[in-house]
């Protein structure tokens, strides 16, 4: 059975008051990313980190979470985040929230968050006598469980002040929103590439729904920075939940960021229980947390059951030639029609709330 289309459903999603804080039915967790605010002046203690997670979610999907984990970004993984996650998962344990299973919703770092959220949270909470949160699946925004080239060269510039550097530098500092320096940097350590791809990877059985951005984030000045195709931030073997951290294309081999569907650079596997879901070559790393419309959408991994989450998005493909040909059929593309005209988050919310 194919789903409503976009209008009935974006229609439905507005009148319905009582699912509003759910998706599928289950209770939604928000987990969110690097905030480069928190370099340049760290948050006092946690109801500051709180205010700020808050904040970060504004634009759509802070009115669809029953919960959040918020974290600063001075801090480490595996030091003062891990304290400040494991403080609000025992709040969520306590309440109940995910008795029924939860949905994470992640974007960018929160996707490395999350990862380690999960390979240690069943540990966290039985210490309090809590059975461990039950998470359905996870949905990851412009995951940068990967790492990223940024993170690379922002530890590299701190410790090297050559004035050679200074178009790396420009570059990080739009991506760290300070001028790098040993010891201020927090989670930045986290998100290079080697760190990130060795923290927290034993598999686990809960789904990694991957939603893959390509569009050029300040104004493109970092893409040059990043190998691969990226959204300005993070590059697309991070996004999609590459098993390495190669320079690629795209998810799949043989359809394109854009649609088209051609020979492309591709993870050789991915992690374990990862599945990109859609890709969407224009929009912005934060613009898929519902600030950009007239993206088209791309889908993947599709028309399938992830862990009882249907993953159903409306699909069409259709042939489309360059204004330079002029014969033949054209190039196939595949894309959500109608996806250009709602963002992504909006997209993803109301055809996972089945």
């Amino acid at each position: 059975m194919r789903k409503p289309t976009l209008a009935v459903a974006l229609a439905a999603a507005c009148c319905s008051t009582a699912a509003m804080a759910q998706v599928a039915g289950h209770n939604v967790v928000l987990i969110h990313g690097f905030q480069q605010e928190d370099l340049a002046n760290p948050p006092a203690d946690l109801n500051e980190v709180k205010a700020n997670g808050e904040d970060y979610w504004r634009t759509f999907w802070l009115s669809r979470a029953e919960a959040r984990v918020d974290w600063g970004s001075d801090g480490r993984v595996e030091g003062a985040i891990a304290q400040q996650a494991y403080n609000q998962i025992k709040s969520i344990a306590q309440q109940g929230l995910c008795d029924d299973y939860c949905i994470v919703v992640s974007h960018s770092t929160g996707d490395l968050v999350t990862r380690y959220m999960l390979d240690n949270q069943a540990r966290w909470l039985a210490a309090d006598g809590l059975p461990p949160l039950k998470i359905l699946a996870s949905l990851d925004f412009s995951g940068a469980g990967g790492g990223t080239d940024l993170a690379d060269l922002a530890v590299s510039v701190a410790y090297n002040d050559s004035w050679y550097l200074a178009p790396v530098k420009a570059a990080v500092r739009l991506f760290t929103g300070i001028d790098p320096e040993p010891g201020k940097l927090g989670v930045v350590n986290d998100l290079q590439t080697n760190v990130a791809r060795n923290l927290a990877v034993s598999p686990n059985d809960i789904p990694r729904l991957r939603f893959v951005a390509g569009g050029a984030s300040y104004g493109g000045v970092t893409k040059p920075f990043i190998d691969g195709t990226d959204d300005g931030v993070v590059p697309t073997h991070s996004s999609c939940g590459s098993a390495s951290s190669n320079a690629i294309d795209s998810c799949v081999s043989n359809l394109s960021l854009a649609g088209k569907v051609s020979s492309q650079d591709a993870p050789d596997s991915l992690y374990w229980n990862h599945y990109p879901v859609l890709m969407n070559e224009d929009v912005t790393h934060s613009g898929v947390l519902g600030s950009e419309v007239g993206n088209i959408s791309v889908p993947v991994v599709n028309n399938t059951t992830l862990n009882g989450l249907q993953v159903d998005f409306a699909s069409r493909s259709y042939n489309k030639r360059a204004w330079w040909q002029l014969w033949g059929s054209g190039d196939r593309y595949i894309e959500v029609p109608n996806s250009a005209n709602t963002d992504m988050s909006s997209l993803v919310y109301t055809t996972l709330n089945n």
